[in-house]
């Protein structure tokens, strides 16, 4: 089954099951999930972009890559920069460190991307959350978006819990438990992944990371 297949047969189910997400899931159709490999430079990209505008990220971005001539700068060569050289581009102090920490990281053997295909969703989050700068909310949309995995609940974004709170008529934003229970009573699983991005788009939004 290829993935668009899959994409589509998660839709089915949740349809199936959740009335709720129905209506969503037949304006939106099938999602437009894209996963690909670049595991390396999605995660230096989710730390350059925290807390900035798309343009600002992009920016940053831009000079970041022309500061070692080349798109994917290797792992060492970042090493082989001053924080100084890395806040030059654009970036502040932290992320400079945490870019580094997480080049530390690969160079170490700690985080082996060659082996995510073959780790539980719990076990690429305990490696991922142990750089510095990535957390858990990062580590979910790593799995969602870049490795394309279908199963995995982001209880701590914004957009779902607000997505939620109209959607299921919550007075206020739900809490991480809620969302849980709220996702086993419609049984999403296995297919929370694609649930959530049919939350993200009853707020008119296109998800993306």
């Amino acid at each position: 089954m290829t993935f668009k297949e899959s994409l589509q047969q998660a839709a089915d189910y949740l349809a199936g099951h959740d009335p709720v997400l129905k209506p969503v899931i037949e304006r939106a159709g099938r999602p437009t999930l894209q996963p690909h490999k670049n595991y390396y430079w999605e995660l230096i990209d989710s730390i350059i972009s925290q807390q900035l505008s798309v343009k600002a990220a992009t920016s940053i971005e831009k000079r970041f890559r022309e500061l070692f001539g080349t798109d994917f700068p290797a792992p060492l060569a970042i090493l082989e920069k001053s924080i100084e050289d890395l806040r030059a581009v654009g970036l502040s102090r932290p992320k400079a460190r945490y870019i580094q920490d997480l080049a530390q990281h690969i160079l170490d053997g700690q985080l082996k991307f060659d082996k995510f295909d073959r780790q539980t969703n719990d076990e690429i989050i305990t490696e991922l959350i142990a750089v510095k700068g990535i957390g858990e909310w990062t580590a979910h949309m790593f799995l969602i978006f870049c490795m394309g995995r279908l199963d995995v609940l982001p209880t701590g974004d914004l957009g779902i819990r607000n997505g939620i709170r109209q959607l299921y008529n919550f007075k206020d934003a739900p809490t991480p438990d809620q969302i849980r229970s709220l996702a086993q009573k419609n049984r999403w699983h296995p297919y929370e992944s694609v649930a959530s991005w049919y939350v993200w788009r009853s707020l008119g939004n296109t998800p993306a990371v």
